[in-house]
């Protein structure tokens, strides 16, 4: 009873004509950010903060997670449309989605996106309101020793990812491990691999490398063909059948399980969701041959994951006054603006806030729907559009999208040069998710090894005597041996000749 009382009290709040507007404000702003490529939700958000002073704390706040959960839904679009993630999150939808819109099916992948998006935040949502202090325990359970053991589970997963040559699969999450530890190292503070320039301080930022590998990668492939071969063309089925729906059913609820619980870790959340939950699709299918031809599985789990990945990543924040993010810290920031200290006192002092917050998603979801649904005719006839006008217009948004994440000429450089580089993959046969999935957990893997060596004096064995450490790696050797087991690499050799 204390649940349905608790939602109740949030829907009073969240169903006002007040926030209501400011949700759906939020949902709109985050849609158009997530189809923009570069901006992302938290520059968004980081330039709002001040906007929101003259709101109630509640209103505020509705407004700010609308912004997040919407750029989930809209960064799917132009990466199915045109092979350009407007989210880092959107980066594993493309290695399906593009290739469905290749073949005519763009309406049917943007559809399933969408409806997947909508049933995994309707259903996350009622994880938080239900399970919201458990799940936070279990965040706590987690430390460095916990942390890094997963990242090795994950890039044991990552080569899940490429089809083909097992080789070239390690081979490229070994380039994108190189390239996570270009900038400053966290606990020297001297520059690594900077080549003297400032500009890398900071790393090579994701979204320059998705829009390179895959965007201009894509332009530069294509131009490379004859004008008759080129990928732009056709749109045969805008709405999914019922055979399609059937088959995306067990892919939406396997994502929206995975990235509720890897939505709470601090890190990865949406991102590693989306990536987790299409490796796990890939794993179970009895066609993994088939994922990156244009699978509606490969759309519907990585979409469902980083959408409940990114509502479930309020729970920390919330409940402990633990960021899981760079967004999540900047709600934190906006929380202490109005007077609010984030942890375990909002749920005691302020049930109206927390509530609201919880059931505002709810509606945010619904609003979201209704925006994308109706657009999807829209947006899936931007692929019948020639290509030689369609492809100046991509390299404009990417050059103004990568020039206003720092302002800086040189991420457009830094986009050309990893354009080249997807090019030179497709050439070499090599898939580029490894290498993007390398980047991401290299940093965090980095971090955790030498943070937990440091609280142990550096003896190794930490990572077996802490219980759920062991079973992570216990995981990730039997993966291992899985890959490299005779079966498994004869297997590869007869999927490749098969495609």
């Amino acid at each position: 009873m204390d649940l349905v009382s608790n939602l109740a009290l949030g829907l009073s709040v969240a169903l006002t004509l007040q926030n209501i507007g400011y949700c759906f404000v939020g949902c709109l702003l985050g849609t158009l950010i997530g189809v923009l490529p570069g901006i992302g939700p938290a520059a968004t958000i980081a330039m709002l903060l001040p906007a929101t002073f003259a709101l109630e704390p509640t209103t505020a706040l509705i407004m700010l997670a609308g912004i997040y959960y919407g750029a989930q839904y809209g960064g799917s679009t132009t990466a199915i449309l045109v092979n350009l993630p407007g989210e880092a999150t959107s980066v594993v939808t493309a290695l399906d989605g593009y290739r469905m819109a290749q073949a005519g099916k763009a309406g049917v992948a943007l559809a399933v996106a969408a409806i997947g998006s909508f049933v995994a935040g309707t259903i996350a949502t009622l994880i938080i309101a239900a399970f919201a202090q458990p799940m936070s325990d279990l965040a706590l359970r987690f430390g460095p020793a916990e942390y890094f053991s997963l990242m090795v589970l994950g890039l044991m997963a990552s080569v899940i990812l490429a089809s083909g040559s097992l080789l070239k699969a390690l081979c490229m999450i070994l380039v994108g491990l190189l390239i996570g530890i270009v900038g400053t190292d966290i606990n020297s503070g001297q520059m690594r691999f900077t080549f003297g320039l400032l500009e890398l301080a900071d790393g090579v930022n994701l979204v320059i490398m998705a829009m390179g590998l895959f965007g201009l990668g894509e332009i530069i492939k294509n131009l490379s063909l004859p004008p008759e071969e080129r990928t732009t063309g056709l749109l045969t089925s805008i709405i999914p059948s019922r055979a399609e729906m059937r088959r995306v059913v067990g892919p939406i609820l396997r994502g929206t399980a995975l990235g509720s619980v890897l939505g709470i870790l601090p890190g990865g959340g949406a991102l590693l969701s989306s990536f987790a939950s299409y490796s796990l699709e890939k794993k179970i299918s009895r066609t993994p041959e088939k994922f990156g031809t244009g699978m509606v599985e490969g759309v519907a789990a990585p979409e469902a994951a980083n959408n409940a990945g990114a509502q479930t990543s309020f729970i920390p924040m919330l409940t402990l006054g633990i960021p899981s993010n760079a967004i999540m810290a900047l709600m934190a920031g906006a929380m202490i603006l109005h007077g609010i200290q984030p942890g375990p006192g909002v749920i005691r002092d302020q049930p109206s806030l927390f509530w609201g917050i919880i059931a505002s998603m709810w509606i945010g979801n619904a609003i979201l729907l209704v925006l994308n649904l109706p657009l999807v005719g829209v947006w899936a006839r931007l692929v019948t559009i020639p290509y030689h006008l369609l492809y100046p217009a991509i390299v404009v948004f990417c050059c103004v999208g990568v020039f206003t994440l720092n302002n800086n000429g040189i991420d457009i450089y830094l986009m050309c040069l990893f354009g080249l580089l997807g090019y030179a993959f497709f050439k070499l046969e090599c898939e580029p998710a490894p290498l993007l999935l390398g980047a991401v957990l290299g940093p965090m893997m980095e971090e955790n090894l030498r943070r937990t060596l440091l609280l142990s004096r550096g003896d190794p064995m930490v990572f077996i005597e802490r219980p759920i450490s062991a079973g992570i790696l216990a995981l990730a050797a039997i993966a291992l041996v899985a890959m490299a087991s005779p079966y498994l690499r004869h297997r590869r050799e007869e999927i490749l000749v098969e495609e």
